[in-house]
């Protein structure tokens, strides 16, 4: 992938110095301005490339919208609620975060509640404080035996899984991505949800928030459990039905719970903060030292290294950018943006677009086939160059406009090549390219195989005609009219019928009205800006 330039990075709230650091001994300009408002943001963001925010900074569609210049949204943490992560994806622009950093940190604190729930050691300490000697009040119970249930079997769930297998506890699970296999391996055996409720003692949730799992715990998923199970959430609010939960705790069919995250937060309706049976922290999952370092960190180096175009981790918008970042990828990704420009330019007059069909051949393009076909396209739907699509968005911006993209890969022995198909008005254009030597190359178009494999740069004149003596005369004749020169020439083999040809000339014709009298179509095109 070519770099993408992040010269200036704005930096909203409280980060580990250590981020600055790494940004600025990498040539970056980084500003720091905490405690913005809306308003304040909005008109701060305008001539920044990078925006780096934890948890507080609400960067919604008008921040985003804001950001003229920005292609980059950095959360310094695992979630990425606070984002307008569609907002994001339309414009281009990339959404990252650091996966690991507050693993330990989010999956210790997990820990700390469930024997702090066990053994009730806040009310404990606090009795203490008021002067009192209650050592009948908080009898609690061991772990040692007990059956938790880890909703969520993702980094932080096999964390605390293999941490509370220490105690001696069973650990149940579920979770629709990892493997059972996988899972067996951390010594959790998985079930589904149905199966989970009934059998656990103590239950914890670690799954991002999102519709399926809003309100996962809920009055009827309380009415499954154990009467008495206890809760931990350490992920996001809204994952345990905040109504729901004060309702099982006052019926005792949930024992207690421990909140370190709220819907609200900090949340205004204290009834379960003040309930005797909820242990709850302002959201100091990520808040240790060791993360935040970690985190200010990991999203400098991951920053950089995007910049640079060494690597892209992290990223929760943009997956086909992954594969994109290898020494060869940024040619292949010309070739797929050129072709599906070639297209566009052969198929001006048609209607729109209603499907793209991108298939990679050779073995070593099988993990290419995505970035390819967004990167046709890019080409096919780029009309303005500074605001046009990219990898990003451009799947997206597809889809709203109707048309279908599918990829698909067949193996092959002999050549790597990439063959994208159009279809419009009922009518279909297939072109089929590779790279050689570093160059990406047209090699057909629509049926017709080039003699020469056409380099895809500068400025090319397409013409679809049958074969003649005096055909490449009258071609030239109009050029040499126009003062336009010819720079190549790649003649299709010789085949009945029409045939498509290509011309590499020095500057684009003002008026290609001229051709169309001795050729049945005619299209042209300029390389020159493509990536």
């Amino acid at each position: 992938m070519a770099p993408v330039t992040v010269k200036r990075v704005l930096i909203s709230e409280s980060v580990d110095p250590c981020c600055k650091t790494i940004l600025q001994e990498n040539g970056i300009e980084v500003t720091e301005k905490q405690l913005m408002s809306k308003d304040e943001l909005i008109a701060e963001i305008q001539s920044y490339d990078g925006l780096v925010v934890r948890s507080a900074t609400k960067v919604t569609a008008d921040v985003i919208n804001a950001g003229s210049n920005l292609k980059i949204i950095g959360r310094a943490g695992t979630g990425v609620d606070n984002v307008d992560v569609d907002a994001a994806t339309k414009r281009g622009i990339i959404v990252m975060n650091t996966p690991n950093g507050n693993t330990i940190s989010a999956a210790e604190l997990t820990c700390v509640l469930l024997m702090s729930l066990s053994r009730h050691i806040p009310q404990a300490v606090m009795s203490m404080k008021a002067g009192k000697w209650d050592r009948k009040k908080f009898m609690g119970a061991e772990l040692y035996g007990k059956v938790l249930g880890i909703v969520g079997l993702g980094r932080i769930g096999k964390e605390v899984a293999e941490r509370m297998q220490s105690f001696g506890m069973r650990i149940i699970g579920y979770d629709p991505i990892t493997p059972l296999e996988v899972s067996a391996s951390w010594g959790v055996e998985q079930m589904s949800l149905e199966k989970l409720w009934p059998q656990c003692d103590y239950i914890t949730v670690h799954t991002p928030l999102m519709p399926s799992t809003t309100g996962l715990l809920n009055d009827a998923t309380f009415a499954k459990c154990k009467r008495s199970v206890k809760v931990v959430n350490c992920a996001r609010g809204g994952i345990i039905d905040e109504a729901a939960l004060l309702r099982a705790l006052e019926s005792g069919q949930c024992g207690g719970a421990g909140l370190d995250v709220f819907v609200e937060e900090p949340p205004k309706d204290m009834a379960l903060v003040n309930h005797p049976n909820v242990i709850s922290c302002p959201h100091l999952g990520a808040s240790t030292s060791e993360a935040q370092a970690r985190c200010g960190k990991d999203l400098a180096l991951q920053i950089v290294d995007m910049a640079s175009g060494k690597a892209l981790v992290g990223a929760v918008n943009a997956q086909v950018l992954a594969s994109t970042f290898s020494p060869d990828s940024h040619q292949w990704i010309r070739l797929g943006e050129s072709m599906g420009r070639v297209l566009k330019a052969c198929t001006a007059s048609k209607q729109t677009y209603s499907q793209v069909h991108v298939t990679s051949l050779g073995e070593c393009l099988k993990k290419s086939t995505g970035f390819l076909s967004s990167a046709a396209v890019v080409g096919l739907l780029t009309d303005n160059l500074q605001n046009g699509p990219n990898l990003v968005n451009v799947l997206p911006l597809a889809a709203e406009t109707g048309i279908t993209v599918k990829t698909d890969h067949k193996e092959s022995h002999d050549h790597k090549a990439c063959v994208v198909e159009v279809f419009v008005n009922g009518s279909s254009y297939k072109a089929v390219g590779s790279v050689q030597a570093g160059v990406p190359v047209l090699l057909q178009l629509n049926g017709s195989v080039f003699r020469q494999p056409v380099p895809l740069t500068g400025h090319l004149l397409f013409f679809k005609a049958a074969a003649c003596t005096d055909l490449l005369l009258s071609v030239t004749g109009v050029l040499a009219a126009a003062c336009v020169q010819m720079e190549s020439f790649s003649a299709s083999t010789a085949s009945s019928g029409d045939q498509w040809n290509c011309m590499g000339i020095s500057s684009l014709l003002g008026d290609i009205g001229a051709l169309k009298s001795f050729v049945k179509e005619v299209a042209q095109l300029s390389l020159y800006e493509c990536l």
